[in-house]
């Protein structure tokens, strides 16, 4: 199976790494490509990346105890995810507890070059800890993350690499993680080492990429070195970089531009621990500039000696101007691509969260030992703790700016199919069962005699309620 490695730089590759992980895990299609995150960041605590990476493991030890052949029913989780690095990450060497004088070794420099060096960065930045990134100075990031090239990662990375493999990398343009990583990252895998087996295949590999512009801001705060009044600045600035060296050279095969002037002001965080931003609607949208780029026919992404033969550039806009997004706000393809598998999960996970553990009685319960399930790991630890996380993400959009607020959340036993904002769920007179979750019973005990009984009891979990909230989004909205 070809692979599509998809690279998240700093934390807001992070989060969109996040997103992509919560439309896999819905169904989300990404034409079989199995997807190898690598994250890089020089934060190590950073609370974006911790949480990304702790959503990919449960993610994968779901994914794990299930199969997908044609006899199996589920789309749940059905894209592989798999890592060629230690927790995801790439790693970066001295950069922890280091200044960035220290790092550029500048006491034995001789005076001449302490001149020059003194021209290029100020003492600010000569004194800057790195501990938690480079605080919105690329300047910094891009001479620390040039070291990545030849990180025992990055040559996992290249020597893992095939010709029918893609690439894909995700960056901010306004901080300084990002800004600088996403050129030399292009630069680096274009001009592989030539000793390398693959150089050829990275040089020509079909690379896509998402810049994400000014989307957020933070909140003033004197003792920060984080200011959002120089976002705008800063993005005029590299995209003017990009413009001569990505762009104008044609390093890419498709680039995504990404922004939105109604933004949310985070905390003013500069990194660690406490480093957590909510989730936002943009960084869904960049993750399906991921499947987009997946599901981009070959042919358009040829390449000679590194470069583009015919670029791609996409913006994104959604189809009318609302603070808070539902479906029928979304461009009609969007909307294809989400309302089925995103209602359909937030489905299944609602009865998880409110029914399971009353279902013993049922006959299809009885039939997969349900009691006995709920405790094993793939439940009691895997699927439970990626649903806390999926529940998480689709309220932290909720409540972000722009939000994205297409389901409720809140429905209970009397209102159950009133989940999809916009939509007036088809109701029958005579519905077999009764409503809400007596009809949602119903249609497992009605799926539960077609669903087959070989493969595991995980299988056998996820077969059916896969094929009953698929029949119950059908009935209900049309999808």
């Amino acid at each position: 199976m070809a692979k599509l490695y998809v690279f998240g730089i700093g934390g807001t590759g992070s989060r969109v790494i996040k997103s992509l992980a919560m439309l896999l895990a819905t169904g989300v299609e990404i034409n079989q490509y199995e997807v190898v995150p690598i994250i890089i960041d020089p934060d190590e605590a950073n609370g974006d990346v911790t949480r990304t990476i702790d959503i990919l493991k449960n993610y994968q030890n779901i994914h794990s105890k299930l199969s997908f052949t044609d006899a199996d029913k589920n789309q749940f989780y059905k894209t592989k995810i798999s890592n060629i690095t230690q927790n995801f990450r790439l790693t970066l060497s001295d950069v922890k507890n280091d200044r960035f004088k220290d790092y550029i070794e500048y006491s034995g420099l001789d005076d001449n070059n302490k001149a020059l060096i003194n021209l290029l960065f100020s003492e600010e930045n000569l004194n800057s800890d790195m501990e938690v990134g480079f605080k919105g100075n690329p300047n910094i990031g891009s001479v620390v993350l040039n070291q990545f090239k030849q990180s025992e990662d990055f040559l996992k990375f290249a020597s893992s690499f095939n010709q029918d493999d893609r690439i894909f990398i995700i960056s901010s343009i306004f901080g300084g993680t990002g800004a600088a990583g996403f050129p030399l990252l292009v630069k680096n895998i274009r001009g592989a080492d030539h000793n390398l087996p693959t150089w050829k295949y990275l040089q020509d590999a079909p690379i896509g990429a998402i810049t994400m512009l000014p989307y957020f801001g933070v909140a003033s705060d004197a003792d920060s070195k984080i200011d959002k009044s120089t976002f705008i600045s800063k993005t005029k600035a590299a995209l003017s970089y990009y413009e001569e060296n990505i762009s104008g050279n044609n390093s890419v095969n498709a680039l995504y531009y990404l922004g939105d002037d109604l933004t949310k002001d985070y905390p003013n965080v500069e990194g660690s621990v406490n480093q957590k931003n909510d989730a936002h609607f943009l960084e869904v949208v960049a993750a399906l500039s991921i499947i987009d780029f997946a599901k981009t026919e070959s042919s358009n992404l040829n390449n000679y000696e590194g470069k583009a033969e015919n670029p791609i550039y996409k913006e994104y806009g959604i189809k009318s101007n609302s603070q808070s997004v539902i479906y029928e706000n979304l461009g009609d393809l969007t909307q294809i691509l989400l309302k089925k598998p995103l209602t359909q999960y937030t489905q299944f996970l609602l009865y998880l969260n409110n029914k399971i553990q009353d279902s013993s009685d049922q006959t299809w319960a009885k039939n997969l030992n349900i009691t006995t399930l709920l405790t094993q790991p793939f439940y009691s630890n895997y699927l439970k703790k990626f649903n806390q996380y999926y529940l998480e993400w689709l309220n932290e959009m909720n409540y972000n700016q722009r939000g994205f607020s297409p389901l409720n959340l809140d429905v209970n036993d009397t209102n159950l199919f009133d989940m999809v904002k916009g939509i007036t769920p088809y109701i029958g007179w005579l519905e077999s069962g009764g409503k809400n979750y007596n009809r949602y019973n119903y249609m497992l005990s009605k799926q539960d005699k077609t669903t087959s009984n070989n493969g595991s009891k995980e299988q056998q979990f996820m077969d059916l309620f896969y094929t009953t909230t698929e029949a119950l989004v059908t009935e209900k909205y049309n999808f």
